[in-house]
C-alpha cells in the first residue's frame, strides 16, 4: 500500500480534506495522512462539506509536521504555497510535490458564497489529487 501526507500551514481544512477524500476513494491501495507547519485545528465547514459527500473527517486531527518524524511515505504533497516553502527536508527519498489551492477560510461573502467556496476546492481536491493517483497506480 502506498502511504502519502499531505502538508498545508495549518492542518486544518485542505490537507484535512484532501486526507479524507483519498482515505476513501482508495482504501487498500494508499493510506493518507495529513500534518502542518503550524497546525491550529480541524476546520468545522471542512467537516461540515466533507459530510456531504458521506465522508466523515470530524475525528481526524491536526497535528504538526514533526509527529511524522522518522516515518515513510512515498509521497509527501504540499497542498498550499507557505507550507511548500517551509516543508523541512527529512523526507527522504519520496516523490514531493505541490499541488496548490485556495484557502477557503480566506473565503468571503454570504455563508452561502463561502460554503460554495468550500465545496468548490473539496471538488477541485478530489478531481487533481484523485486524477494524479489513478495514473500513478496505474503506472502511466
Amino acid at each position: 500500500m502506498k502511504r502519502v501526507l499531505f502538508l498545508c500551514t495549518g492542518n486544518s481544512c485542505r490537507s484535512q480534506m484532501a486526507e479524507g477524500l483519498i482515505n476513501a476513494d482508495f482504501a487498500g491501495k494508499i493510506e493518507a495522512f495529513s500534518a502542518g507547519t503550524e497546525p491550529h485545528g480541524l476546520n468545522p465547514t471542512a467537516v461540515q462539506v466533507m459530510a456531504e459527500l458521506g465522508i466523515d473527517i470530524s475525528r481526524q486531527t491536526s497535528d504538526h509536521i514533526s509527529r511524522f518524524d522518522g516515518r515513510n511515505f512515498d509521497y509527501v504533497i504540499t497542498l498550499c504555497g507557505d507550507a511548500n516553502e517551509k516543508c523541512p527536508l527529512f523526507f527522504g527519498g519520496v516523490k514531493r510535490l505541490h499541488m496548490g489551492f485556495d484557502d477557503p477560510p480566506k473565503a468571503q461573502g454570504t455563508p452561502e458564497e463561502v460554503l460554495d467556496v468550500y465545496r468548490r476546492v473539496r471538488d477541485e481536491i478530489r478531481e487533481q489529487l484523485g486524477g494524479f493517483f489513478q495514473r500513478e497506480l496505474s503506472g502511466r
